[in-house]
């Protein structure tokens, strides 16, 4: 069986015929945020309506890494290895330093507590970008249900006086964000507010040398389902989640192919040896497959 459905010619170059979509664990209620450790040849990943961080490995299997964890969301790396969390109970974002305590990288803007941060990404500067929809607070599931302070925002956290700035405030609710290999675009994907019919699509932004923002059209609306987390390829291409799968779009906006995936897909990471192996958080379970193309984003220390 493949798992692969090519629609351009170019997509042939980027997966392997011959390897296939494994299921590495199953059984949980919503996976998200996974995050390769390549230094302990671990992933990380949330199951957060269980309010756990959970770590598999080749070796072990599935196992506990932090419980409770806010509800914790998406997960990344920063410059210096260390994690960072979006948590939606606390609602702030987290960094575990490598002694294993907390830090509070950000919980309020402007006097008013954020919403539920969802997805978070780190630039070569150290800075800390990360979105802020409100799907944590709307429901007992995924958080607690709270009163909503502020608007949906994209924030950027500088990384030497640690001010927290809203640098995209038009969208109706943030979802995943990646940025291109060079950091010269940002995506973003708008995945609309509860139970309305908001358009769902990614958005793309010019991203100058001082970190400003311009642009912000339509780059592609995903179908089936939407755009939740997002990841780029050392030649560009945006791997995002989708209805039926994965889909690979090329930096024009034209989708290459799907991976196709038997659940709802949550948000995606690269990792493995050479990180060519993309693992897939979907619903209830994690899955991985090895790609003939490496992630895009500058590995952090110890990727």
């Amino acid at each position: 069986m493949s798992f692969f459905e090519a629609e351009e010619p170019e997509f042939s170059t980027f997966v392997l015929g011959n390897a296939p979509l494994k299921k590495l664990a199953g059984g949980f209620d919503w996976v998200e945020g996974p995050v390769w450790f390549g230094d302990h040849d671990c992933l990380l990943f949330s199951d957060i309506p269980n309010d756990r961080i959970l770590r598999w490995s080749p070796t072990l299997g599935v196992t506990t890494f932090r419980e409770p964890s806010n509800f914790a969301n998406g997960n990344t790396r920063d410059r210096e290895g260390r994690l960072v969390t979006c948590e939606h109970g606390t609602r702030r974002v987290t960094r575990t330093e490598h002694d294993g305590s907390v830090t509070v990288i950000a919980d309020s803007y402007e006097g008013k507590r954020l919403n539920s941060p969802n997805d978070v990404v780190v630039t070569s500067d150290g800075a800390i970008w990360f979105t802020d929809p409100h799907y944590g607070i709307g429901s007992d599931y995924e958080g607690t249900r709270s009163e909503q302070e502020l608007p949906c925002n994209v924030y950027r956290v500088d990384p030497r006086s640690g001010d927290v700035r809203a640098v995209l405030t038009d969208f109706n609710c943030p979802n995943g964000l990646a940025f291109s290999p060079d950091e010269r675009r940002l995506y973003v994907a708008d995945t609309g507010r509860m139970f309305t019919d908001d358009p769902r699509h990614i958005r793309a932004f010019d991203v100058a040398a001082d970190w400003t923002l311009t642009g912000g059209g339509v780059f592609h609306a995903i179908s089936p389902g939407c755009a939740d987390g997002m990841r780029v390829d050392a030649v560009g291409n945006l791997w995002s989640s989708a209805g039926d799968g994965v889909h690979c779009i090329a930096p024009d906006g034209r989708r290459l192919g799907k991976i196709l995936v038997p659940e709802t897909v949550s948000n995606i990471c690269f990792g493995g040896r050479h990180r060519h192996r993309l693992f897939i958080t979907a619903t209830t379970s994690i899955y991985a497959v090895s790609l003939a193309i490496r992630g895009g984003t500058r590995p952090q220390a110890g990727a």
